[in-house]
């Protein structure tokens, strides 16, 4: 299952980048982070470095628990995550965040989700990309708010 959404950003890419590059500031535009603001979060690693470990544990049946390790940092350009998800189902994911120059000071930004779908759960694909493609949307319109006040 493979869901992706973008906006275009007035701001520099450098500056979009280094803004999503900490996993931290994920707090203040996902859906899913701020759908519960009594849920314990622990990190571990430096912030913004492939390595950084970030875990959330919630007693909200939509947000779970979890955690996401950032993989991979191409500089100006992508952060790729793996997302582990242990409650209220065990599943993996990846995640991705990729920065482009959109021209006139518009910097575009994707964020993609892939997960493995399997039997049973495949049959239900359409209803999961269509939730999770309206969050997706939803974190980077509240993104595009943050960043271009």
């Amino acid at each position: 299952m493979r869901i992706e959404r973008s906006i275009a950003i007035k701001k520099s890419s450098e500056e979009v980048f280094n803004y999503l590059k900490y996993t931290r500031n994920q707090d203040n535009f996902s859906v899913w982070n701020m759908a519960d603001p009594d849920m314990k979060k622990e990190q571990s690693g430096t912030d913004g470095e492939v390595g950084f470990i970030y875990r959330w544990d919630s007693k909200d049946k939509n947000v779970g628990a979890g955690e996401q390790k950032i993989t991979a940092i191409i500089p100006g350009k992508r952060i790729d995550s793996e997302i582990m998800f242990f409650r209220p189902m065990e599943n993996t994911g990846k995640t991705s965040f990729i920065v482009n120059e959109a021209g006139s000071g518009l910097t575009n930004v994707e964020w993609i989700f892939d997960s493995p779908s399997k039997f049973p759960m495949v049959l239900f694909a359409p209803i999961f990309k269509k939730m999770l493609g309206r969050d997706l949307a939803k974190g980077l319109d509240n993104l595009k708010g943050i960043l271009e006040k």
